[in-house]
């Protein structure tokens, strides 16, 4: 455009300059003809060449084809409300938490072992203590005493007693108790799947020995020899069992728990009727679990 501009100036001018006219400045309607043709070369010089923008838009009728045919594809994809889609992405969920609940074999072996240990050092620093304060002269009952580690014949029917009793108990709670239920089922799976036959020895045993050891054998005499004491400390047992997966049910068991190895303790005096109950008990669950299952997954 620009050329073209500059092609009609420079033909204006030269066909001014190679025209002779006769007559010099001759006027044409009143008006000079030189000044003229110098105002119309001024406004030629002046002119801008035109900007090119692009500008692009949609008609009424392409926007509306294109919402329609938007339209048309989100009602082929699968909603998110489609109840079948919710249940498959339910059960992975589940599925994928359940995975990362359960407890590998080697974790479930080791937290036994080092927590079995811390329970039994406390327990037995607890009867040492003690010992030293009562012979020392301080108001203290001696928890290395009483109850001791002696065993009798007859302490096999108390021990037998309490398997029976324990185990019936937890029996009917799991088929009348759905929390209960629940708990128990929740704690077993994230510990015993794992395992293999021989191991629940350990981790029936180790606990059941541990515990008792503590509980039994040195918080009962340290609070007093007697039922109180048996129920405040099964109490404290039976919170602790609170937590993975293990609710308020769970330890309304152990508390009951607690306290008839507790009446045992003082009716025996000896801590080896509770340890040997509680490991025994602990190990009846476990097999009893692991059979259940079992059959469940053969079903």
């Amino acid at each position: 455009m620009m050329g073209l501009l500059g092609g009609n100036c420079r033909s204006i001018i030269e066909v001014k300059r190679s025209c002779h006219l006769p007559w010099g400045s001759a006027n044409f309607m009143g008006k000079s003809s030189d000044g003229s043709l110098d105002r119309l070369q001024t406004k030629l010089a002046n002119v801008r060449p035109p900007r090119f923008g692009l500008r692009v838009s949609a008609s009424p009728r392409s926007v509306r084809n294109f919402r329609k045919r938007q339209s048309d594809t989100d009602k082929n994809l699968p909603p998110d409300d489609v109840p079948e889609t919710k249940e498959v992405a339910t059960q992975v969920e589940i599925s994928s938490l359940v995975d990362s609940e359960v407890a590998s074999r080697a974790n479930v072996l080791q937290a036994c072992v080092v927590t079995s240990s811390l329970i039994a050092a406390l327990g037995v620093t607890i009867r040492q203590v003690s010992h030293i304060a009562s012979v020392e002269g301080l108001p203290i009952f001696d928890c290395s005493a009483e109850p001791s580690f002696s065993f009798e014949m007859w302490h096999l029917e108390v021990i037998a007693g309490l398997v029976v009793l324990v185990s019936s108990c937890r029996y009917l709670l799991l088929k009348s108790w759905p929390e209960f239920a629940e708990s128990s089922q929740a704690a077993n799976q994230q510990v015993l799947t794992s395992l293999g036959p021989l191991d629940y020895m350990v981790v029936a045993f180790l606990p059941g020995f541990s515990e008792e050891l503590l509980f039994r054998g040195a918080l009962l005499p340290l609070f007093g020899f007697n039922l109180l004491s048996a129920f405040a400390v099964g109490a404290f047992f039976g919170i602790l069992h609170l937590g993975n997966g293990r609710k308020y049910s769970f330890a309304v068991w152990a508390t009951f728990v607690g306290f008839v190895y507790g009446c045992a303790t003082i009716a025996c005096s000896s801590v080896i009727v509770p340890m040997a109950a509680h490991g025994l008990n602990n190990l009846v669950g476990g097999l009893l679990w692991r059979f259940s299952s079992t059959e469940n997954q053969s079903k």
